[in-house]
């Protein structure tokens, strides 16, 4: 079924050129009798590339045939990621590239969402926050104000976020996984 330009709206994912993305932002100026055009910044859900595109009047666009499905993250080898459908067992394959920063959020066994787009993996969808152990945070000197008092801490994935001075090794927190920046201690 076709898109009119006017359904175009933020969120909403079409196929252009035969790639689908997903509207960021949307506005309308209606022109004299009755036309209208629309502009609209679009995001690749294949490389995540962001394009500002106008679409005149009467144009019709296709949707794109873009799925969820609910996975567990099994494992990686370093170039390839590996995630398991808990109903059906089916396991997929997603490459590094595709997985990209994400991968510093993510823990075996954690449960996500794969997009699929013609039946192949293209996105991985992170839960917005997620809660990692700090494996190591350095000790912050008594009385040093003069900086803003926050540190580095390195997490159980491996990255390394600044968080403030009083989160210790052992302790888990809260991070939100747009940003990478620390949300919370989280009480266990």
């Amino acid at each position: 079924m076709a898109l009119s330009i006017t359904d175009l709206k933020k969120g909403v994912v079409f196929q252009y050129e035969g790639v689908p993305y997903r509207v960021v932002e949307y506005s309308q100026k209606v022109m004299g009798r009755g036309g209208s055009i629309v502009n609209v910044r679009i995001k690749s859900l294949i490389d995540g590339k962001v394009l500002e595109k106008t679409f005149k009047g009467n144009e019709q666009l296709d949707r794109a045939d873009v799925t969820n499905q609910n996975v567990q993250y099994l494992y990686n080898d370093g170039s390839t990621f590996y995630f398991m459908n808990e109903e059906t067992f089916e396991q997929f394959e997603v490459p590094a590239d595709l997985v990209g920063d994400g991968a510093g959020f993510m823990k075996e066994g954690d449960r996500l969402q794969l997009q699929f787009f013609d039946g192949r993996p293209i996105n991985v969808e992170l839960p917005k926050n997620v809660p990692l152990k700090v494996t190591y945070a350095e000790e912050v000197v008594r009385g040093d104000t003069a900086n803003a008092v926050t540190k580095d801490a390195t997490l159980e994935t491996g990255i390394t976020i600044r968080v403030p001075a009083f989160v210790k090794t052992g302790d888990l927190i809260s991070v939100d996984t747009a940003t990478g920046a620390y949300r919370e201690r989280v009480k266990v």
